[in-house]
C-alpha cells in the first residue's frame, strides 16, 4: 500500500500532531484518511491523487440508515 510520508502529511495539513492532521484532512475532503494502530495518520496515495485531480467525489460516502420495525 502506497501512503503519504509523515513529511508530506505535515506539508499538506500544516500540523504535526496526528489528530490535528486527521481533522484537517477530513475537512479538505480526504475522507479515507485514518489513524493507524501506531497512532500515525494513514492516507493512501491513490486517494490523495484522485481527490487532488478532481476525479473522486470529495464528499463523505452516504450510509443508508437501517429500516425500523413497527412495534
Amino acid at each position: 500500500m502506497l501512503t503519504l510520508t509523515p513529511a508530506e502529511l505535515e506539508n499538506v495539513t500544516r500540523y504535526k500532531r496526528a489528530t490535528e492532521q486527521l481533522h484537517e484532512l477530513h475537512r479538505q475532503g480526504f475522507y479515507r484518511a485514518r489513524l493507524g494502530r501506531d497512532g500515525k495518520v494513514i492516507l493512501e496515495r491513490p486517494h490523495y491523487d484522485a481527490i487532488c485531480a478532481g476525479r473522486a467525489e470529495p464528499a463523505r460516502p452516504r450510509v443508508k440508515p437501517p429500516a425500523l420495525r413497527a412495534a
